[in-house]
């Protein structure tokens, strides 16, 4: 099967009106999967042919071909593994061959699918093959081997329900919605340009010399799915993007939006979203430097060299239906007062540049973001939507052994706040909240995260809300840490202070007696007895309680919090 940018054969998995209530009543008494935010958007993509040739969430075969070659089986290019993941105990009730039901989280019926594969995922291998390591400061590679379920699931979908959309429905188009649209405004040549980013001056400047190089018309086409962690949020994304549209020629330029869920998956993500811009109609696609890069590592370098992306994609051109655009990299000359590529910059002239990190710290000191680099609308939507971290909301996380003084340095930096003014705080201690959020909880391993979690969204909505949220829990793993930051960092600020006192010290202050009666066998799973602590990698403080008295414990806890900059 051939999939051109214009014309090709595009896939539509969705059945048409008359033959809805045959297929609910196929799956009537099928098991039903809950879909995930990512697995919707990803199903919403193969229902609507932007994942063209794709007719469903690939089979076993498949999936190994595309990790070992790029390639679906047949030898069609198709870089990314599109599984649907579910976990052992559903993996397990299901009959190859049988139909199942997927639902969103509402319960509505989105579409069945004819399961023909069913496997247990090797997820080291995965990583290995498709992001090229295993190191899970890599978003993508931390939602393989922390958020997502253990065995996949291949087989043909029959579409029943367009996933709903409350926001921006004006703006969102199916690949052969925006193929008519193209079509009934004349637009035959049609550039593309993907961002999950605020689009700046020199993305505009880029875009216009792309335009006019090419006689094209151009599309702010952005991903509004999963993006990285700590994106800004696509509903201001969307509002500066609508503002951008006047920086260009009169009727050249718009906006539209698609749910990808990205994997940030650097140039084997490139290529993937070339092959979904030609489902959509577009003619040109702009490839940048660093396209869907993933950031840098705990180590501090680079997954991927940043010229990779545009360098795969070039290789596979002549099997693309789209013509892949590099992005110039523009540099600003503050002497001519222009933007220019590097290699243009005169003897003498130092080109100004913004990266997205510095950008985000300047908005958190509550600075000046520089006029060269933005337009004036675009600065104070920034702003507005990510203040200076003295006006946003906080989490204080405090984890460590029962005994360490967690709770007790908490209250004390609760009494710093509220002596501070200015700002509502909250005590959320693990053992009060385990007796009203989660009484009917035990102290398994899975009730413990769980217990965490609560925690976790309960300060999660006091930092979306601009309070400070202080929460003082025992959290003894890593991977469900980092998802409490996960879900606070995007809304605010977060600082987790591992309490590092000795286990000695701890049980020599146990009032309780909880470490006797573990030792002797009388309590079972016990965090540092006969279950590990993991110790917190990259805490923003870390503080041992028997060597500093309370009132020096708060006051150096203080003392980060003011350099952080929250206060």
């Amino acid at each position: 099967m051939t999939i051109t940018a214009h014309g090709g054969q595009l896939i539509n998995l969705y059945v048409n009106e008359k033959q809805i209530a045959a297929e609910k009543e196929k799956t009537k008494d099928s098991p039903s999967w809950t879909l995930s935010t990512r697995q919707i958007c990803d199903l919403e993509l193969l229902l609507n042919g932007a994942f063209s040739p794709l007719t469903g969430f690939l089979t076993e075969d498949d999936y190994h071909s595309v990790l070992e070659t790029m390639r679906l089986k047949n030898g069609i290019l198709w870089p990314m593994p599109i599984t649907l993941d579910v976990d052992e105990k559903f993996a397990a009730a299901i009959k190859l061959g049988h139909n199942i039901a997927l639902r969103d989280p509402e319960g509505v019926l989105i579409a069945n699918m004819a399961v023909t594969d069913c496997w247990k995922a090797d997820k080291t291998r995965e990583a290995e093959l498709f992001f090229t390591t295993t190191d899970d400061s890599h978003p993508g590679v931390h939602y393989l081997f922390n958020e997502a379920n253990t065995h996949y699931l291949g087989g043909k979908l029959t579409g029943i329900t367009p996933p709903f959309h409350y926001d921006f429905q004006e703006y969102r188009q199916s690949p052969a919605q925006l193929r008519a649209y193209f079509k009934s405004i004349g637009w035959d040549k049609v550039i593309a340009f993907q961002t999950r980013n605020p689009v700046h001056r020199a993305h505009v400047i880029m875009m216009k010399r792309l335009m006019a190089a090419h006689q094209a018309n151009v599309v702010i086409h952005t991903a509004v799915g999963l993006t990285k962690p700590g994106d800004i949020d696509h509903y201001s994304r969307v509002r500066c993007y609508k503002r951008i549209l006047n920086y260009y020629p009169k009727d050249s330029a718009l906006l539209r939006l698609f749910p990808l869920a990205m994997r940030m998956a650097g140039p084997k993500e490139a290529l993937w979203q070339s092959i979904i811009r030609q489902n959509y109609g577009f003619s040109h696609f702009i490839v940048g430097r660093d396209h869907a890069g993933p950031g840098r590592s705990n180590l501090g370098g680079d997954f991927y060299d940043v010229k990779a992306a545009q360098q795969l994609v070039s290789q596979y051109q002549d099997e693309l239906a789209i013509k892949i655009l590099p992005a110039p990299f523009l540099l600003y000359a503050p002497e001519r007062e222009e933007f220019c590529e590097e290699n243009q910059l005169l003897k003498g002239e130092t080109g100004l540049y913004l990266s997205g990190a510095e950008l985000r710290n300047i908005l958190q000191k509550g600075e000046t973001i520089p006029a060269w680099f933005a337009y004036p609308e675009i600065i104070d939507e920034l702003h507005l939507t990510l203040p200076a971290r003295s006006k946003q909301g906080v989490t204080i996380f405090f984890t460590g052994l029962s005994g360490s003084g967690k709770s007790t340095i908490a209250n004390g930096i609760l009494v710093k706040f509220l002596e501070y003014g200015g700002r509502k705080a909250t005590l959320l201690d693990g053992d009060v909240v385990r007796n009203m959020l989660s009484s009917e909880l035990n102290f398994s391993k899975e009730h413990r995260d769980l217990n965490v979690l609560r925690i976790g969204y309960v300060a999660s909505e006091i930092t979306k809300n601009g309070g400070v949220a202080i929460c003082a829990p025992i959290a003894p793993y890593t991977r469900t840490r980092r998802n409490v930051r996960k879900m606070i960092e995007q809304l605010g600020s977060f600082i987790e202070i591992h309490v590092s006192t000795p286990i000695e010290t701890c049980e020599s202050r146990d009032r309780k007696g909880l470490y006797a009666q573990a030792r002797a066998g009388k309590i079972k799973g016990f965090t540092g007895i006969d279950d590990p602590y993991e110790i917190p990698e990259n805490a923003e403080l870390s503080i041992d309680t028997s060597k500093y008295s309370t009132e020096e414990a708060v006051a150096k806890i203080w003392e980060k919090i003011i350099e952080i900059g929250v206060v």
